[in-house]
């Protein structure tokens, strides 16, 4: 048989694949977060016809001669770019603006007997990596930032799976009941006043757990006393950080946000539902660390806020699939299918003619 058949074959099979790519690319257009694949080629092994050979005395070097077998996947790629952002004006709804993915996770609920999945080293040389045992919990990465509450005041995403963050404690009792937790008021200089001083949770050595926004809090009257206030409305700051505004007008931080950043986030695997998980080639995932308190003599303690982008609220990212380009790809692999086909119907007729020469 002909190799060019063989060639032609390669040709088709990896540019269906690229189709494949392509038409799953342009259907994601609308898709929040998005982000787009696209597919790479190399040539497959090459059969010699004649070997190399250097220069003699009395001839020049010749070349090597060589017939290749075809074209192979190389590979697809996950572009992990930023895409642009939407603004939706519904304060659920939060983006981020560079590194990072939201981290959302399935289980039982994170505040029964004192669940904590993750209690970060607040070290300087601490990597603030997510420990093997997880208590259970599957958590997977996302870059959807389409929140949704239920009547318990749990965050979640679309499909019910809990967002993780830090939330607020006023006891070291890590069984109290976030509803009944003291919270922090804040200053007019933005400064967080403590209602306990010895009750500063939301920090590096802070328990990462399911967030919540429960439907009243205690604050600090003028008077310095703790009252319970009903929360009428909240925003989520750049870093993540949740602050609710309760009657009266005083504004208090209920908790922030977590987020998780890979060495090499274009190896994530994506597994459906905006959600993503790690993989071998895209290492684990190394956390935020919430909100840091200061040290004795003023200095802040490690942190690593600096590696994450910043977390818009009222607006989602939108997919980077750029449209004009995929078109052009479409043409492109459209017209290698047609090409590699024709190699195929080529060789039948020269097969054919070496039949014919029998008669």
């Amino acid at each position: 048989m002909l190799r060019s058949m063989y060639s032609g074959i390669s040709g088709m099979r990896v540019n269906q694949t690229k189709l494949d790519v392509i038409g799953n690319n342009i259907a994601n257009v609308g898709t929040t977060a998005f982000k787009v694949q696209r597919v790479r080629f190399q040539d497959m092994i090459s059969q010699n016809a004649g070997r190399a050979s250097g220069p003699s005395r009395n001839l020049g070097g010749i070349n090597p001669r060589q017939v290749g077998l075809g074209v192979q996947l190389a590979g697809i790629d996950t572009v992990v770019s930023q895409g642009n952002m939407q603004p939706t004006a519904r304060n659920l709804d939060v983006a981020i603006d560079g590194e990072g993915y939201f981290m959302v996770a399935r289980g039982e609920t994170v505040f029964e007997n004192g669940i904590e999945i993750y209690k970060p080293d607040a070290t300087a040389d601490s990597t603030f990596e997510l420990p093997t045992d997880t208590k259970g919990l599957d958590i997977m990465f996302t870059r959807d930032g389409s929140f949704i509450r239920d009547h318990e005041g749990n965050l979640l995403n679309s499909d019910g799976y809990r967002i993780l963050g830090y939330s607020v404690f006023g006891s070291d009792d890590a069984t109290k009941d976030p509803d009944k937790a003291d919270v922090q008021s804040i200053a007019a200089d933005g400064t967080l006043n403590f209602v306990d001083a010895d009750s500063k949770k939301l920090h590096a050595s802070g328990d990462l757990r399911t967030l919540k926004i429960p439907e009243k809090i205690k604050v600090k009257d003028d008077a310095g006393n703790e009252v319970d206030k009903r929360i009428i409305d909240f925003t989520i700051e750049k870093n993540g950080v949740i602050k609710a505004t309760v009657e009266g007008g005083q504004k208090a931080v209920i908790g922030q946000v977590a987020m998780a950043s890979f060495r090499n986030p274009a190896g994530l695997e994506k597994i459906g539902g905006n959600l993503m998980r790690n993989s071998p080639n895209s290492g684990e995932a190394v956390i935020r660390a919430g909100v840091l308190e200061k040290n004795d003599d003023g200095t802040s303690k490690p942190s690593n806020e600096a590696g994450y982008g910043d977390i818009l609220q009222g607006v989602l990212e939108m997919s980077n699939v750029d449209l004009a380009e995929q078109f052009t790809d479409m043409i492109v692999a459209t017209r290698g299918f047609q090409a590699s086909g024709k190699m195929i119907s080529t060789g039948d007729e020269i097969l054919q003619d070496i039949i014919n020469l029998k008669r």
